[in-house]
């Protein structure tokens, strides 16, 4: 039995040539070693299975390989390139910072720096997953990263690029790498498949770039994975169903039945899906993906976003032609309105199925006429009712086909309003000799009913929002309550009629016994004298005192302080009642014999409290 080699390792980069999707790292890197502006210390950050130990290792090894290309590519013939392939190197040192993170560790590799290479022109130390220090493990690194020998360069690696402390970050050259495009990733894994003699489908390898998620190892382990499964010949199906992988031909059925609103298709579709072990969330996050394929697809300019095999786009362009844009925009936020309240539903099934029925139907009131009444907002409610949009509306036909009655002496009613409405059609009534003697007085009331409905009619046209908006405005001016000046008797009045209106006896009294005052009127600054704490406590939480205060006196910036009482009140017992409070029992039994006084001094009692 052969040793077998992940296709991670068997296929790792040697040159920088052979780096996927890391251009802009490998060009710059390999013109600072041609030109000779090589820095001491370099930061590799970038997501997990990008290329950062790799590119770190090429490094390495171009900068003692004995012979180098001339675009500065290692020979792999000299005895450092052997030695490097085979582990052997000893100007190269590797620690991994997760299991090496103390001051120790660090201490022992400053000791190491200070030993001059043996061979080669360069000591190479790459710390991987360096984020994982301590702190006190990077300032004991700190000055031997700022002035290192000459011979010595520092490669550090993170995946965590924030955990670092900005004074490590200001002494390094620092590289971010790239998430490995699907396109690189697909053709890197058909280059695999030429050497090993396997033949796979496009759309398969393309589906493995997709599911590692921008990670050229994770693509490389599912491929081993997929090849171990399925052999030789690796189809679109066996990535599907080996990875569990809803197929995508579902979405294109989905999105048909949505647009031909075939609601009973949309719920036979979700069952076949749940049947097959999908959960509900993995659906509908593949379907938003199908919705938004599709809305990108509609315009030219961003059909390269699409991510997909030539088949599948042709497919896409072909569906996304059928749909609306507003078809699909509604869809697309159905569809992440759904996935947001997914964990907190309790039917999880019915969840999806009600959103799925919403697209469905969304065609319908896409394309329903907007009613005049829909546009019209609502109007405040007041103590007399209004006339609602369609009342209005028929009052004004009305209005329009009739002629108005003449104006008599004993009733006068209100003028119509100064603006007239247009109506060619309608002839205008010539008033009587009675109207023209006795004009309208100057002030007229208010408009009615009628002149409502007029002035509604003339600016249904044009405007009408503006105009409707201007009138509720009016009216609201109109109710405005107006202020009651903040005086003594003001205020104790409002008092006494808010104490009355208290529904529970024990509270009512509780206010009766407090005294209210005005510290600053103009303000709105007011002070009230509580008898007891019983008493501070109910009309300091009491809100809607505060609230009817602002309203009876308009002062918006009005404060209440509530504070206890300096002099004590003195209960009386009432007569022919029995005392019902401790304090009431005192007053009685201290009426009752005088020397209680003296007996509450000489053991130093408290008398007891209001409450």
């Amino acid at each position: 039995m052969s040793n077998f080699v992940v296709s991670a390792r068997k296929y790792r980069p040697i040159r920088f040539d052979d780096v996927v999707g890391q251009q802009h790292v490998s060009q710059t890197l390999k013109n600072a070693i041609q030109n000779d502006h090589l820095a001491q210390a370099f930061l590799f950050c970038g997501p997990r299975g990008v290329g950062k130990t790799t590119c770190a290792r090429i490094l390495a090894k171009v900068l003692n390989c004995q012979s180098p290309t001339p675009d500065m590519e290692p020979c792999d013939v000299c005895e450092s390139c052997l030695s490097f392939n085979k582990n052997a190197s000893l100007n190269i040192s590797e620690l991994d910072a997760a299991s090496n993170n103390s001051v120790e560790h660090i201490r022992a590799l400053i000791e190491q720096v200070r030993f001059a290479p043996q061979q080669g022109d360069y000591k190479i130390y790459i710390i991987d997953e360096v984020h994982m220090l301590s702190q006190q493990a990077f300032n004991a690194f700190l000055k031997t990263l700022e002035e290192p020998p000459s011979y010595a360069i520092f490669i550090l690696a993170t995946t965590e690029k924030h955990k670092i402390i900005p004074t490590i970050l200001s002494r390094c050259q620092i590289f971010d790498f790239n998430r490995i495009q699907i396109a690189d990733m697909t053709a890197h894994l058909q280059k695999i498949c030429g050497e090993e003699g396997i033949t796979a489908e496009e759309e398969a390898l393309r589906m493995i770039a997709q599911k590692a998620d921008g990670a050229l190892r994770d693509a490389l382990s599912i491929f081993d994975r997929i090849v171990s499964f399925s052999g030789t010949n690796i189809t679109y199906r066996d990535v599907i169903d080996n990875l569990n992988i809803l197929d995508y031909d579902y979405y294109f059925q989905v999105v048909d039945a949505i647009v031909s609103e075939d609601a009973s298709q949309l719920l036979l579709l979700f069952d076949e899906v749940m049947r097959k072990g999908f959960d509900g969330d993995i659906f509908i996050n593949g379907l938003s993906e199908h919705l938004r394929n599709l809305l990108v697809c509609q315009d030219p300019r961003t059909a390269g976003l699409l991510e997909v095999g030539g088949r599948a786009q042709t497919r896409y362009q072909q569906q996304a032609a059928l749909v609306a844009p507003a078809l699909l925009l509604t869809a697309l936020s159905l569809a992440n309105d759904c996935d947001i309240h997914y964990k907190t539903a309790r039917n999880k099934r019915l969840h999806v199925e009600l959103h799925l029925l919403k697209m469905a139907y969304s065609q319908r009131a896409l394309q329903a006429p907007v009613a005049v009444a829909d546009t019209v907002p609502q109007l405040p409610q007041k103590k007399t009712a209004e006339p609602t949009p369609q009342v209005l509306q028929e009052d004004s036909a009305a209005y329009q086909k009739t002629t108005p009655a003449p104006v008599s002496k004993e009733a006068p009613k209100p003028t119509a309003p100064t603006e007239e409405p247009v109506q060619p059609e309608v002839a205008e009534p010539t008033p009587t000799a009675e109207a023209q003697s006795d004009p309208p007085p100057q002030d007229t009331p208010a408009p009615s009913k009628s002149s409502f409905a007029q002035k509604l009619a003339q600016k249904q046209g044009s405007g009408f929002l503006a105009s409707l908006k201007t009138e509720v405005e009016e009216e609201a001016q109109k109710e405005v309550k107006v202020a009651t000046p903040l005086t003594a008797e003001t205020l104790q009045q409002f008092w006494s009629n808010y104490t009355e209106a208290i529904a529970l006896q024990s509270t009512r009294v509780l206010y009766q016994d407090a005294k209210v005052s005005i510290v600053d009127a103009e303000q709105g600054h007011l002070k009230v004298l509580a008898s007891g704490n019983r008493a501070k406590d109910a009309i300091f939480r009491d809100r809607a005192l505060r609230e009817q205060l602002v309203q009876e006196f308009q002062k918006p910036n009005l404060s209440l302080a509530v504070e206890l009482s300096e002099a004590p009140v003195k209960i009386q017992a009432p007569k022919n009642a029995l005392p019902k409070t401790d304090r009431e029992k005192y007053v009685h039994f201290l009426q009752l014999n005088p020397h209680l006084t003296a007996l509450q001094k000489r053991f130093k009692l408290l008398p007891p409290k209001n409450s």
